[in-house]
């Protein structure tokens, strides 16, 4: 199955889709008048770091494919699938939202990992975007193997910098 496939699923077969991310900030408003104060205690605090894991992954991946669609593909935004592009970002948004008001991020266990997830994806995405609107070329004989070394080792990098800007 394709991504296309999969979205064009998605789209044909809506309700799984609503209830999945009409049920994460559900379910955060209820451990919130629920756990109210007590969002760091360890019962909580693990469903909190399962809901923050259930609306990122998802919301991440929505703006990364929106960025993708929009700068590089130039995908026109009246074209734009509510479902699959939209919908994994307000739900993203809501729940950490929710969640933020009953406990401290920091509180949550493996948040500080999501974040520096976004801040590589987005450092790669706007450096894409400039070497492709630079159209800088790079002709090289370098064999594959090599290439990826090298971009593995940008990626500790801009990792190893990130911890050093945190510290």
């Amino acid at each position: 199955m394709t991504l296309g496939q999969f979205f064009e699923t998605v789209s044909k077969e809506p309700s799984i889709v609503l209830f999945y991310f009409f049920a994460l900030p559900f379910t955060a408003f209820l451990a919130s008048i629920f756990g109210r104060n007590e969002g760091h205690i360890s019962p909580w605090k693990f469903l909190y770091t399962i809901l923050v894991y259930l609306a990122c992954i998802p919301g991440i991946f929505a703006v990364t494919f929106n960025a993708y669609t929009f700068l590089f593909e130039r995908q026109p935004i009246m074209q734009m699938n509510l479902m699959t592009q939209l919908l994994p970002i307000l739900c993203m948004l809501i729940t950490l939202w929710l969640i933020k008001k009953n406990v401290s991020l920091n509180d949550v266990p493996g948040f500080d990992k999501i974040g520096s997830l976004v801040f590589i994806l987005t450092v790669l995405m706007i450096m894409m975007w400039i070497l492709e609107k630079t159209h800088i070329f790079v002709f090289t004989f370098m064999p594959f193997y090599q290439f990826v070394l090298f971009f593995v080792g940008f990626l500790i990098l801009i990792r190893w910098l990130w911890s050093r800007m945190m510290a």
